[in-house]
């Protein structure tokens, strides 16, 4: 009709307005004597025409609307026309809505093969142990072939008995549960199927909306698309929330009976298919009758299936529900000091966002059977011989030396009632195992390892150090041997001529961290350091002085397998490879003929004992090529004990005997020459104010090797409050008292800065205020 109208009003318009448009070629024919007969168009013959093209169109466009009012007046004309206009309405808005559910819908459902829940954390060691697992997470994912066919059978009877031959959303299994639910007045059968619910954990959540629900059928449809049966039932048997914290069918298993999914009975196989309609309603733990009432439904499927005998399911039923609940494996632990340790780290590295929106996957650097060997090696000491030689804690850390990579690491014992650290956390005096620093300074300076020093009673500046045992050679003896025999007056006399300042900046390349100030001490190691640091520092003599940082996590991945993080090695040549190999020399002789004997596995070590003032703390860090492993012995609060150094060599051999027992051995590098060495550290020699070195003769044997303590002048005083003190004079200085016993978490207090005055340059003028040394420093082994 409308094309019948536009084409009439066209050609009269153009009928109207012919003459307007005539072409120049018609006009010249006007001018014609022909065509001057013919009198031209008058303007009322022109107003004419167009009246008659506004009467054609008012008559064209009445015509609709004539038949408009025509079926106006049918009694059903705007009821349908309502209808029309409303299904329109709703059709567009269904179709819009469509589209915009359609759009939110993933292209890919690769996230089924790799799905975590948020904010789950798995820690595993270098060679693939979970160590600990954080949040919603499936201890122990199966593949399809681990799970037996009676557990199979029993999810699918209860949850999608057609499961084999619909393609993601099942609507006879819709209308069937629909009928059952009616019949038995409760919803006892659901719609869903298995791919369903599978989409439902993996892409959405648990609202009850249409678009969810139609999200879920298309997101089935395509999961059904991409993945064949046997997988789709995998990954939801290794998903599905069983109640209990019971992430998966296995884990289920252990939850609920305390045994593996192999050992499952028919039974209780159906109980566990019983769960998952309401996983806090039909928790055998929590409601056994109503876990029972369910079970006993899932066998009669089970029947109607073919999947067991009348007699099977009859007898099944008649069994009771008999449960042995254990703790979720999620939540035991291996290593817990390491994982305390990484979990710290981790949140350095990754954003706390990260770690809340995705699964995190952290690879360690762990080696899980050095682990097991270094804490019973802890355990074996604390039982042995912590009770008759009075300490109560340990701890054990070992680094490759080569990367920094941390391969076992105990923080103590008894992790339940005390989580901390010893390793990371602990500031303790390490004794003479700071004296490797001292010679590493001065082999650095061109030093000989064959210098020798006069071991007999000294004093310097008011501070009068004294050897283990109050034991005196009387002689000179070389630096070697005065390191192998831990001779304190020998390493302070070291110091002296080394100085404070490149003996503490070598020490700090290192790596060791911790505060440290210029006092005679310093060589007896008065200054408290971790035993994370102290060991790693030695790691750089094994690596033939390159230093790298010790760490935890090698890797960092979401549940995808992208990388989020990537350790790298950043070594760094701190030491020169000749001075770092000649230390490494002078430490074997400490194992080998000195006070680290008990610390020998058959091949070449290097290491040095150590023990703080009234053998606070045992120190042992030892070393092959391969391999650094520290040890410290010791209490808490800091209490004297009555062991020695060795003990803590003989905990490091225990240890290192199962480490090293599938590491090649290999040799040190070979010792360089004492002379023409090149000096790469200055030695800047401290000149001090007084001092007083007595050579020790037979007429004073306890000045040599009888170990007896040599006369000093002492005297009781009794203070305005009752206590006493003690006061001894050594060369005009006064000793100071011992530190207060302290918490495990409390640093000891450091020296008065009153008596801690760094030296001037060497060529300048003594200081007038000589520095005292903490108490730990005058008769630490």
């Amino acid at each position: 009709m409308f094309s019948k109208f536009t084409s009439t009003v066209k050609k009269q318009i153009d009928r109207t307005f012919q003459p307007t448009h005539e072409s120049a070629e018609s006009k010249q024919e006007s001018n014609s004597p022909e065509a001057s007969d013919s009198p031209p168009e008058s303007g009322q013959d022109r107003r004419q025409k167009i009246q008659n093209v506004l009467s054609i169109l008012t008559r064209q466009l009445m015509k609709p609307i004539r038949g408009i009012r025509t079926l106006s007046k049918h009694p059903k004309f705007w009821l349908y026309c309502g209808l029309g206009v409303g299904f329109s309405s709703s059709a567009f808005a269904l179709i819009q809505t469509i589209n915009k559910v359609e759009s939110t819908i993933t292209e890919s459902i690769s996230d089924v093969l790799t799905y975590m829940p948020p904010g789950t954390l798995v820690i595993k060691s270098a060679d693939g142990i979970v160590l600990q697992e954080v949040g919603e997470v499936t201890h122990e994912p199966l593949k399809i072939w681990q799970i037996p066919d009676l557990v199979k059978q029993a999810f699918i009877a209860s949850e999608d008995r057609r499961f084999q031959f619909h393609g993601g959303a099942d609507l006879q299994g819709i209308l069937r549960a629909a009928i059952s639910n009616l019949q038995a007045g409760e919803v006892v059968e659901g719609g869903s199927t298995i791919t369903q619910q599978l989409a439902r954990i993996v892409f959405l959540n648990q609202e009850r909306t249409y678009a969810r629900k139609y999200r879920e059928v298309r997101l089935a449809q395509k999961i059904e698309h991409e993945l064949d049966k046997p997988q789709i039932l995998e990954r939801y048997l290794n998903l599905v929330y069983l109640g209990s914290g019971a992430y998966g069918v296995a884990d289920a298993a252990w939850i609920y009976f305390s045994k593996p999914l192999s050992q499952l009975t028919i039974a209780e196989a159906a109980t566990l298919a019983g769960i998952v309609p309401a996983p806090s309603n039909y928790s055998p733990i929590q409601n056994p009758e109503l876990a029972k009432q369910r079970r006993d439904l899932v066998l009669k499927q089970m029947t109607n299936q073919g999947f067991i005998t009348d007699a099977e399911a009859e007898s099944a039923i008649a069994t009771p529900i008999n449960i042995k609940p254990s703790q979720p494996k999620r939540l035991e632990r291996t290593a817990p000091y390491f994982t305390d340790y990484i979990r710290q780290e981790v949140n350095k590295l990754i954003a706390a966002d990260v770690l809340q929106s995705d699964g995190i996957i952290v690879e360690t650097t762990l080696n899980s059977k050095w682990q097991e060997a270094a804490e019973a090696a802890i355990e074996e000491a604390i039982n042995s011989y912590g009770g008759w030689q009075r300490f109560q804690q340990g701890a054990l850390v070992a680094i490759d030396p080569r990367n920094g990579q941390i391969k076992a690491m105990v923080g103590g014992s008894g992790y339940a009632k005390n989580q901390f650290n010893r390793v990371t956390q602990a500031q303790r005096q390490p004794g003479s195992t700071f004296k490797t620093f001292v010679y590493t300074t001065a082999m650095a300076a061109g030093f000989s390892p064959n210098r020798a020093y006069l071991d007999s009673p000294y004093t310097v500046d008011g501070y009068t150090p004294e050897n283990y045992g109050d034991k005196y050679r009387g002689t000179k003896v070389a630096l070697t041997d005065a390191l192998a025999a831990s001779l304190n007056v020998v390493a302070v006399q070291l110091l002296i001529d080394v100085g404070w300042e490149p003996t503490i900046a070598v020490a700090q390349k290192m790596g060791i961290a911790s505060k440290m100030q210029p006092t005679y001490s310093l060589a007896l190691g008065s200054w408290e350091v971790n035993l994370l640091e102290l060991t790693s520092a030695y790691g750089v003599l094994a690596n033939n002085g390159i230093r790298e940082k010790p760490y935890g996590i090698s890797r960092i991945r979401d549940r995808n397998g992208k990388i989020l993080y990537q350790a790298s090695s950043s070594g760094e040549q701190v030491v020169d490879l000749s001075t770092a190999a000649l230390t490494t020399w002078i430490l074997q002789g400490v194992v080998e003929r000195g006070t680290g004997a008990p610390a020998q596995i058959g091949r070449p070590v290097a290491g040095k004992t150590g023990t703080s003032d009234e053998a606070r703390d045992l120190w042992f860090v030892g070393y092959i090529p391969q391999l650094v492993t520290g040890v410290w012995l010791g209490n808490d609060n800091n209490q004297p004990t009555s062991g020695a150094s060795t003990t803590a060599a003989a905990t490091w051999r225990r240890f290192m005997l199962t480490a090293v027992a599938n590491i090649p051995k290999e040799d040190f590098p070979i010792r360089p020459t004492f002379k023409g060495r090149k000096v790469t550290v200055k030695a800047k020699p401290l000149k001090p104010k007084r001092v007083t070195l007595t050579r020790a003769t037979s007429a004073n044997p306890s000045r040599q090797s009888t170990g007896q303590r040599r006369p000093t002048t002492s005297r009781r005083r009794r203070s305005s409050s009752g206590r006493s003190r003690t006061t001894s004079t050594r060369s005009g200085s006064t000793r100071q008292a011992k530190p207060a016993t302290r918490n495990q978490s409390t640093k000891p207090a450091a020296p008065a800065k009153t008596s801690v005055t760094p030296p001037p340059p060497a060529a300048a003028p003594a200081p007038a205020a000589v520095p005292l040394a903490p108490p730990a420093g005058r008769k630490s082994e």
